[in-house]
């Protein structure tokens, strides 16, 4: 856009667990499927 480059919209999602510690990163969140991934983290 107007010659500039831009990284555009970065999705990063964190599930953190009850002691409030960063578990697990979802880098590049694709929200079609998100859901799925992040309840198969919780059952794994």
């Amino acid at each position: 856009m107007y010659g500039k480059e831009y990284e555009g919209i970065l999705r990063i999602s964190y599930l953190i667990d009850e002691e409030g510690n960063i578990e697990k990163t979802y880098d590049k969140v694709k929200t079609v499927t998100h859901a799925k991934d992040v309840l198969e983290s919780l059952n794994a």
